[in-house]
């Protein structure tokens, strides 16, 4: 039978482009994302291009931190997989980008984050991910040597204006995929923070200076250029072959090299002599 993949957050960006990476290899697709009906043809094309792909594809279009529509999703996903082996779902994939962009500190209340946004912000950014993997788990869902790879950023230990909610989500996320890396290894399962450089996607167009972010960073990274969705597509792909089974608990970063320049401006030339 052939295995499946769960991906939240399928609709575009990372999630976009690992629901169809790993469509092309083999792998059948459930989709949860959240779209109103202006990107709703965005979603349906994707469909579209996994179909051409001759794997399944099950697409819903739901808040992916509700508690309800969480558990009836997984439900169905139970039901529709009735009569197959135990633990179909091989793949895990968690890219949700949603939560507020405001300061910490501003003078007027209303300038800055509150709770309620600051909690929601983590919930779906990063308590989402275990609780949809305890669902897995309490439904027999998740296949003995399962791949789990959660979608980070440089944002997570380094500061961005605005960006401080999302920035502790993502700091959050990072540890709760090294506990599931921790409390899933009897299964065999594997569980990696996979930390894309900047990659112009419609969550990033949502943070403020989002421009000035990406020429930056045209200038910072060694190849000059940004990170695309398909290139963390193509090394979460790598990452679920049986000869990475050993690698987990692990920040990879998926950037070209980004992350560990501390420079910008006019690029060094390199002489090989």
């Amino acid at each position: 039978m052939k295995p499946w993949a769960l991906i939240l957050g399928a609709s575009s960006g990372f999630g976009g482009a690992v629901s169809l990476e790993l469509a092309k290899h083999g792998y059948n697709i459930f989709g949860v994302h959240l779209d109103r009906q202006i990107t709703i043809p965005n979603v349906k094309n994707l469909m579209k291009k996994i179909e051409h792909t001759r794997q399944h594809s099950v697409f819903f279009n739901i808040n992916a931190a509700d508690a309800i529509k969480r558990n009836e999703v997984l439900d169905e996903i139970s039901e529709r997989l009735h009569g197959h082996e135990k633990g179909s779902i091989k793949v895990l994939v968690h890219s949700l980008a949603f939560g507020t962009l405001k300061p910490f500190i501003a003078k007027s209340q209303n300038n800055c984050v509150s709770q309620a946004q600051m909690e929601m912000t983590l919930d779906v950014m990063a308590n989402s991910l275990v609780y949809w993997t305890q669902g897995l788990i309490f439904r027999s869902l998740l296949a003995e040597g399962g791949r789990i790879f959660t979608l980070t950023s440089a944002g997570s230990h380094s500061v961005i204006p605005s960006y401080g909610a999302v920035s502790a989500a993502k700091a959050a996320l990072e540890a709760h995929t090294r506990q599931l890396a921790y409390e899933l290894a009897p299964m065999n399962v594997t569980a990696n923070a996979i930390m894309a450089g900047v990659t112009d996607t419609p969550a990033l167009q949502k943070i403020p200076g989002a421009k000035n972010m990406i020429d930056s960073t045209k200038l910072k990274n060694p190849r000059s250029r940004l990170t695309e969705p398909e290139d963390v597509a193509k090394a979460i792909l790598l990452l679920c072959k049986e000869e990475a089974g050993w690698i987990s608990g692990n920040l990879i970063g998926v950037d070209g090299a980004e992350d560990i320049i501390n420079f910008t401006g006019e690029k060094v030339a390199h002489h090989i002599r």
